[in-house]
């Protein structure tokens, strides 16, 4: 009887995830780097060095180094998601970033009115952002991303629509002490794209595109080589509750250089492992890998680096 209520809560979990992830945004949900999708992705209270600013933006005001980051995802059934990005503190009490997000569907097979193979089309999702946090306490940040949005669709091999948008992120963080940090974001409180068909359909006119907005709140324990990461968000359409979004992860670093991580979030399960060095200065380099599983049974690998100096 245990064993079917804890399949069922995982069902469940999994059939909410897939509902709300097919709405519009859904690669800025997915996760974006090999450590925090190895972790579950729950990072709204942890810094993630190869994008500082994609989880909280408030981790901006904290910095001491410039942190450079680069990640690309192998998703099954053609898929792909890259980032690259760049993050550095503005003193005396600030931190600004900037980075670029772009993911797609490749090999998607064109065909003519006649239904004769045609050329072969991709879609194309991109997003800028620009990010700023500013430290209120020594020990509480404030800090926003602002998103200029892109999204090109393929109609036949000559046509396509776009849509383009731009959106927000607002996000807060406490560092309560050596051992635990809490963080709050609202991610897309704004965020949708903005199409108009007109000139592609004859009854084409002006759309729009909402994201779903996510509160989330999370926390983070570090002690010892052991960190325990989650948090948990509740997904919205702008004015109803949707969904519920628990994320949690695990990783133990040995010699502080060998990093070994699983979690579940995103309505997957995910393993990963890393390896920190030295390239010009101590520990100024990292690299990581991922894989993860939904229940769909279908799998992705991330590789990701990092670089601070």
């Amino acid at each position: 009887m245990k064993q079917t209520f804890i399949h069922l809560f995982f069902l469940l979990a999994v059939l909410k995830g897939q509902d709300w992830a097919g709405q519009s945004g859904g690669f800025l949900r997915m996760g974006m780097t090999a450590r925090s999708i190895a972790m579950g992705g729950g990072f709204t209270a942890e810094l993630d060095n190869s994008f500082v600013t994609f989880h909280n933006p408030a981790w901006a005001a904290f910095l001491i180094r410039k942190h450079v980051g680069s990640s690309y995802t192998n998703l099954s059934l053609d898929r792909r998601l890259a980032a690259t990005s760049i993050s550095m503190s503005l003193p005396p009490t600030a931190g600004v970033g900037i980075s670029w997000v772009s993911a797609g569907v490749t090999d998607i097979q064109g065909r003519t009115s006649a239904g004769e193979k045609s050329s072969i089309m991709q879609t194309s999702e991109n997003t800028i952002m620009i990010s700023f946090a500013q430290r209120i306490q020594p020990w509480f940040s404030v800090g926003a991303n602002f998103k200029i949005l892109k999204y090109d669709l393929p109609i036949t091999n000559s046509d396509q629509v776009s849509g383009s948008g731009i959106g927000f992120d607002l996000g807060f963080l406490i560092k309560s002490g050596e051992y635990m940090t809490f963080g709050f974001v609202v991610q897309d409180f704004t965020s949708s794209y903005q199409w108009d068909t007109n000139a592609i359909f004859t009854q084409g006119g002006p759309y729009k595109d909402d994201f779903p907005t996510i509160y989330r709140l999370g926390s983070r324990f570090n002690n010892k080589g052991l960190k325990i990461i989650g948090d948990i968000g509740f997904i919205t359409d702008h004015s109803n509750y949707v969904s519920i979004l628990p994320r949690v992860g695990v990783e133990y670093g040995l010699l502080d250089k060998y990093y070994f991580r699983g979690g579940y979030g995103n309505a997957r399960l995910a393993f990963g492992v890393g390896y920190g060095y030295s390239l010009f200065k101590d520990n100024d380099s990292s690299i990581d890998y991922s894989f993860s599983l939904d229940g769909a049974v279908q799998t992705g690998h991330t590789i990701s680096y990092a670089f601070n100096f």
